[in-house]
């Protein structure tokens, strides 16, 4: 039985000698490793010393705290995208012009992947991912952060909502002025609209 051996294609790149002693890239990895070698450090000494990280990152997922209480609408969206199901809410009326609100709103930290996707798909803006990396869990119990838990102050994410702002609308300014009373579906926009006519 003959083997047949596979020629090679005829535009394959052809080494020279000196590529096949490879001695070029081992010199090259070298050399910046040399360069590295005498640049200034940035190793920060975790834990001792904090690392500040931008608006950027994607921490544990957090709830908005706007006026003494959550902006959520208890929509459900968030609960549905979350791929490993780690969100758990149940949705309450109220009397408020929102109409609803999440009379129970889990998250378990144990499952969440900090993927992000509650964030993008949050309408109201109302869970984002803060920068808290560090914390610790006894017991599986502890890992569940109920409303209460999660509930942080805006003004405490507000360099995260600058930027998620940003990103999702890059263009904003520059090519065409959007106006927020022709996009009043939400409760957020309802909210700019009202805060506009009351310092108008």
């Amino acid at each position: 039985m003959a083997i047949r051996v596979a020629k090679a294609p005829a535009d394959e790149r052809k080494l020279s000698f000196w590529h096949k002693l490879y001695i070029p890239p081992i010199l090259s990895g070298l050399s910046y490793t040399l360069r590295k070698l005498f640049q200034k450090k940035f190793t920060v000494q975790y834990p001792e010393e904090p690392i500040e990280l931008g608006p950027e990152f994607r921490g544990r997922p957090v709830l908005v705290e706007e006026n003494g209480r959550e902006r959520c609408v208890a929509c459900g969206l968030c609960a549905r995208v979350c791929p490993p199901f780690a969100i758990h809410m149940q949705a309450a009326e109220t009397d408020d012009p929102k109409e609803r609100y999440p009379a129970v709103f889990e998250i378990n930290m144990l499952r969440c992947i900090y993927c992000g996707l509650c964030e993008e798909v949050c309408p109201e803006e109302a869970i984002v991912m803060s920068p808290e990396y560090d914390f610790v869990f006894s017991s599986r119990e502890e890992a569940v952060y109920t409303k209460e838990r999660l509930l942080v102050p805006k003004e405490r994410l507000e360099p995260r909502l600058k930027w998620l702002a940003k990103m999702r609308n890059p263009q904003f300014g520059k090519y065409y002025r959007f106006r927020v009373t022709n996009n009043i579906h939400s409760v957020k926009a309802r909210e700019m609209v009202r805060q506009g006519q009351e310092t108008a």
